[in-house]
């Protein structure tokens, strides 16, 4: 396969991967980065909302925004620290969570079962090595711009 080929491929997958996403968030009424601010949480678990702003490089008013939508929708709750109430972790709601998403991902997680499942063991070994590498340039980026902003 052609290098430039397969660069726009790789281009055409994150941005599939990403309308994909907003589509699934327009579907349960969300923005798109409140979607993946709440699937960051479902996978990491509870945090304070400066964790988040310091996380994604969004002010600490973007993400009171985001995390007010998600606890509108009771997707996420605000826990305060008894000991000092000036902390406080967002939680998410996995229950209610899983209801509105769990019919999406389920037929997107089978289909892409079956796909995993027609590569060899090194073939899947390869795309992995390619995505964890890939990964990894993306968050050096993403410092780095941020570590720029910072400037």
């Amino acid at each position: 396969m052609e290098i430039e080929i397969f660069k726009k491929t790789t281009r055409q997958y994150f941005e599939t991967a990403l309308f994909m996403h907003e589509s699934i968030a327009t579907h349960v009424g969300l923005s798109g980065t409140d979607h993946k601010f709440l699937g960051y949480l479902l996978e990491n678990g509870e945090m304070t909302a400066g964790e988040l702003a310091k996380l994604s490089g969004l002010t600490t008013g973007a993400i009171t925004g985001v995390i007010d939508r998600l606890e509108k929708s009771k997707l996420v709750k605000r826990k305060f620290l008894e000991t000092d109430r000036r902390k406080v972790f967002i939680v998410p709601n996995l229950e209610k969570a899983n209801q509105l998403f769990s019919p999406i991902f389920k037929k997107l997680q089978k289909e892409t079962d079956q796909l995993i499942s027609s590569f060899s063991s090194l073939e899947i070994e390869v795309v992995h090595r390619y995505f964890e590498s890939a990964i990894k340039i993306m968050d050096k980026v993403s410092k780095n711009l941020k570590d720029t902003n910072l400037k």
